[in-house]
């Protein structure tokens, strides 16, 4: 009869000792999720916009000078130098669909550009 008691209380610790990992689970399954939903927001959250600015206050990439290209947010002077190298462009999307700057340059200047076609 001596080790009933001793069995007994094992059994009650086990049982404590599970319901607390589980527990443990529940709170670590919740702080996941929660985690997740804040972390997609911020994967969502599309970085600020250039497109307010006006047509006017863009750089025309075929007719601009170094200076004026280096103005640019987000643009290098190697990115500008290649810009003129590669000159003249129909559209602004000539400069990535020609390999002159890759996407990720790209996509910080796209809205501060232009493109302007002489008249022939």
């Amino acid at each position: 009869m001596g080790r009933a008691p001793a069995d007994r209380l094992r059994r009650v610790q086990n049982k404590a000792e599970n319901g607390a990992v589980q527990n443990r689970r529940r709170v670590i399954a919740w702080a996941i999720a929660v985690l997740a939903v804040g972390l997609s927001g911020v994967a969502q959250a599309s970085p600020k916009s250039h497109s307010t600015v006006p047509p006017e206050a863009r750089v025309d990439v075929n007719t601009a000078t170094l200076d004026e290209l280096l103005k640019t947010p987000g643009m290098t002077r190697t990115w500008a130098l290649r810009i003129i190298r590669f000159r003249p462009y129909q559209t602004k999307r000539d400069l990535l669909d020609e390999g002159v700057v890759p996407e990720r340059v790209y996509d910080r200047i796209k809205d501060l550009v232009i493109a302007h076609r002489d008249r022939q």
